[in-house]
């Protein structure tokens, strides 16, 4: 199983475009910053990871408020092919209350 689901800003996002075949994209950066506990101990955690929105979320997701936060949920791939980075592709998101 692959998925993820993670509380984040949208810190960085590019422009709507489409792919060769027609399918919507919106590329962006999210961050990242929490308080977890592991084997007992608090610890903060501050990330930013590179994600897309493709198809009719792309839509909305182009639209989104920068520096609000969201819950997304998705899964990891790789950027492409050959390359050894990870991307999280969003099905879905929505604002936090």
């Amino acid at each position: 199983m692959n998925q993820l689901a993670v509380r984040a800003q949208i810190l960085e996002r590019d422009i709507l475009r489409y792919t060769p075949a027609g399918i919507p994209i919106v590329s962006a950066i999210l961050q990242h910053q929490s308080q977890q506990t592991e084997a007992g101990v608090a610890r903060t955690t501050e990330f930013e990871i590179t994600a897309v929105a493709a198809g009719e979320i792309a839509g909305r997701f182009g639209q989104a408020e920068l520096g609000v936060a969201y819950d997304f949920t998705g899964f990891l791939a790789k950027k492409n092919r050959n390359s050894k980075s990870l991307v999280f592709h969003i099905i879905d998101f929505r604002a936090v209350a």
